[in-house]
Parts: C-alpha cells; structure tokens; sequence
C-alpha cells in the first residue's frame, strides 16, 4: 500500500491553520473553493485527503520572491562581513551603530566573538603627518571613485579601504573626514 502523499498532508495542516485564524482569503489564495472549505470541517473528509495517496495539489515557485529571499541571505552575509570588517579596522560602536543599527551590546558581542580587546576612551587625534596623509589619500579616493560628500555609503566604503591602507583607526579617520566635510576644506 502507497504511502500518504506529503505534499497533501503540507496544505491541508497550512489550510486548516488558516481556517482557525480566519484566514479565509489565503486558503482561497491556494486553490480551495466554497465547497472544498465546507469539507474541512468535517474530520473524516479531512482524513481521507491527508491520507490519499496520489497528490491532489501542485506547487509552482514564485521566481522573483526566491531570487528576492535569496538575495537577501547574500545581502545579511555580507552585512555580517561588512560589520566585522569596519570592528576590526577600529570603528567605534556608534558609526556601527549609525550604518547597521546595532545596538552597544551587539556591538561588544561581535567584539567579543571576533577576539577583539576591550577599548577604553578614544583612539588619539592624527598628527600633522597622518593628517597630510590621510587628506591627500582621501582626496585622491573621492576623486578616483566619483564620490560625492553627501554619500555616506560611498564614504564609509572609502573609510574602510583608508583605515587597511594607512594602519589607521577607521573611527579616527571618519572624525577627519566628516570634519572636513563640515568645515568645507573640499
């Protein structure tokens, strides 16, 4: 004797969940009808669809919501990617915080899972020849990339390509940078 076919078990358990939270539209949604509605109140018909062996329903996959949820699993990756990233380069918890919306705690646990020490204060200020630079690097990747200044995206990706090349805290170099945004010096 055949087995139950799983996938007229998987609708009617979804439908009759639908039913007893008065979601009538979505067991319509799926196919069901007036009549077919009616006989899922009655527990032996219920038992004789669950249990029928040859598959009474199909399935069809809803491409652009598969490639969307997809995406989204590629976009989360490399949002984690993207946070571990900027923690070890020296971002504080705030700009994590500004760009991810993470909260302090999230932010020491990535801390802690990454095996990056504790910091205590600030980072210390640039000195006149990291500032110099700093500026002249900067300058040349906004120019180079067609950043504009209002992008903080693009000047946050920037950020982190600055923080790998120069060895400098990525918090530090934001300061400078969002300071001379402010005061013009562009």
């Amino acid at each position: 004797m055949s087995a139950p076919h799983p996938l007229n078990q998987a609708v009617i358990a979804q439908a009759l969940h639908d039913l007893r939270n008065g979601q009538l539209r979505r067991c319509k949604a799926m196919g069901f009808g007036e009549a077919e509605l009616d006989a899922l109140k009655h527990p032996e018909l219920v038992s004789m669809l669950v249990n029928a062996t040859v598959s009474w329903c199909s399935v069809s996959v809803n491409g652009e919501v598969l490639k969307r949820l997809l995406s989204q699993a590629h976009d989360v990756e490399r949002e984690i990617a993207t946070v571990d990233r900027m923690l070890r380069l020296g971002a504080s918890t705030e700009m994590v915080s500004r760009f991810y919306g993470l909260t302090h705690q999230e932010v020491a646990l990535r801390r802690d899972i990454l095996g990056l020490p504790k910091r205590k204060g600030r980072h210390p200020v640039l000195d006149e020849t990291q500032d110099t630079t700093l500026w002249k690097h900067w300058k040349a990747g906004v120019k180079q990339r067609g950043i504009a200044l209002d992008d903080e995206v693009a000047m946050l990706a920037l950020t982190l390509d600055l923080a790998e090349t120069l060895s400098l805290p990525m918090s530090v170099i934001w300061s400078a940078i969002r300071n001379w945004i402010d005061q013009g010096l562009v």
